[in-house]
């Protein structure tokens, strides 16, 4: 079964900067799929069977460059 995280991301200017956050949160160990939009500052973390806390998905977020938007 699989879970899908959302975030609200700040900073993503352009469809590189979405590859990019892509790129670096899919190689979180338990990270099935990413999808991240520019457009929207949308990110969506969709996860396995492993368990991935989502504090290190903003932690990942945040050292790629980007702020997570909380609250």
């Amino acid at each position: 079964m699989s879970d899908t995280l959302h975030f609200q991301v700040e900073g993503m200017s352009c469809g590189g900067c979405s590859s990019r956050l892509e790129k670096s949160l899919s190689e979180i160990p338990g990270v099935e799929a990413v999808k991240a939009s520019h457009e929207t500052g949308a990110v969506d973390v969709t996860l396995g069977a492993q368990t991935v806390p989502r504090s290190a998905i903003e932690t990942v977020i945040e050292e790629t460059g980007f702020d997570v938007v909380r609250g």
